[in-house]
């Protein structure tokens, strides 16, 4: 689906530049990586091609969650030139895309590889891209927080505004959707203590001190019952492994898809005709 809104946005009702190349000419091409990537989105561009063109043949040089040097080919295709052409600007837009998130995702992993903590993802994705960018997260080395506001309960203060108590919000949360995961957002100890009592999953420590956090840490190990800590605000290249050494859980971060920068691709014959 993904696919078909793509191409029907840039191809509209024909490719007017490629129909000047003649129907019968085949061609052979490369794309090639400009810096060092982690490669991601193999499926979204098989499935361009395939849309395109059925009969063209795609060969990757380098798969799903494997780094690929700056000025290597990723992938080889043949086919018919004006296919190829037509497919090739949404083909490399959702390579381009995808491997930035892979790739923004495993420098972030590499840093805290020292650590026993999961870098976590948000929702914070481009628009109907949320499967997309998350699955690009875990082939980059990271993990993925919840999927939607559907498959896990986030209460933060305006829930808990609206709900009266941390209390109140979990035990509706527990009423409600037995089965689902409870997280609780805390801006202070107080808050933090309220949702160990409560029974809480996890909770999230949002704009805490380094201090606050390994206290944070300490009472998670003495709650009574099995307890894990997010961290969340904040966090960037600078402030990422000194959390993460504080000995909390898992970190979310928003930088993983919205702050990702378009991996430099470039599609390029190699031979404009053969049989």
């Amino acid at each position: 689906q993904q696919v078909a809104l793509a191409l029907e946005e840039d191809l509209g009702a024909g490719d007017i530049t490629a129909a000047l190349i003649p129907a019968e000419h085949g061609a052979q091409a490369e794309v090639i990586t400009r810096e060092i990537a982690t490669i991601c989105g193999q499926a979204w561009v098989d499935e361009v091609f395939r849309q395109v063109d059925a009969r063209i043949r795609v060969e990757w040089c380098v798969n799903d969650g494997e780094q690929a040097l700056a000025d290597q080919t990723v992938l080889r295709i043949k086919g018919k030139a004006r296919a190829l052409l037509s497919a090739e600007r949404c083909a490399l837009n959702f390579l381009q895309t995808l491997s930035a998130t892979a790739t923004a995702s495993q420098h972030y992993a590499r840093q805290v590889a020292h650590t026993h903590v999961k870098v976590l993802d948000t929702r914070k994705t481009i628009p109907g891209w949320r499967l997309a960018q998350k699955y690009a997260v875990r082939c980059g080395g990271c993990d993925n927080h919840r999927m939607g506001l559907y498959d896990a309960y986030l209460i933060k203060e305006n829930h808990i505004l609206a709900c009266g108590s941390i209390a109140q919000a979990v035990a509706e949360a527990r009423a409600k959707q037995p089965g689902k995961r409870v997280e609780v957002e805390v801006e202070s100890m107080d808050e933090l203590n309220q949702a160990i009592t409560c029974g809480a999953d996890i909770v999230m420590l949002d704009n805490f001190s380094l201090d606050a956090m390994r206290e944070a840490v300490r009472l998670a190990k003495h709650a009574s019952h099995e307890l894990k800590l997010e961290v969340s605000g904040n966090v960037d290249e600078s402030t990422l492994v000194a959390i993460a050494e504080t000995g909390v859980d898992y970190i979310s971060m928003g930088a993983l898809t919205k702050n990702i920068r378009a991996i430099d691709l470039s599609m390029r014959f190699v031979d404009k005709r053969h049989d």
